[in-house]
C-alpha cells in the first residue's frame, strides 16, 4: 500500500482564510491520498511569532507548500505527484 501524503496546516481560531484553505483542499477531490495535521499557532509562541500574519500556511511532507490562497488543481496536482513517495 502506498504511503499517504503528509499535510500540516498552520491555523489558528476564527480564521476565515484557514477555513478556505480547508475547503478547497475538500473540493480537490484528493482526501484519500493525504493525511492532515493542523496546528493552532496560538498553542506554541514560536509557532504564533513565526506565522502570526501568514496563515494559513500549508506544508506538504515538511515543505512549505502554499500561502495564504490555495487553488483545487494545485493543490490536487501536488499532491498526487507525491502520492506513494510520502
Amino acid at each position: 500500500m502506498r504511503e499517504k501524503v503528509r499535510v500540516v496546516l498552520y491555523t489558528k481560531p476564527d480564521c476565515g482564510l484557514c477555513g478556505e484553505m480547508k475547503a478547497v483542499m475538500k473540493d480537490a477531490g484528493c482526501e484519500e491520498l493525504y493525511t492532515l495535521e493542523e496546528v493552532d499557532i496560538e498553542q506554541d509562541a514560536k509557532v504564533f511569532a513565526l506565522y502570526r500574519y501568514e496563515i494559513p500556511v500549508l506544508f506538504i511532507n515538511g515543505v512549505e507548500a502554499f500561502r495564504h490562497r490555495l487553488a483545487a488543481d494545485e493543490f490536487r496536482v501536488y499532491v498526487t505527484s507525491l502520492f506513494g513517495r510520502a
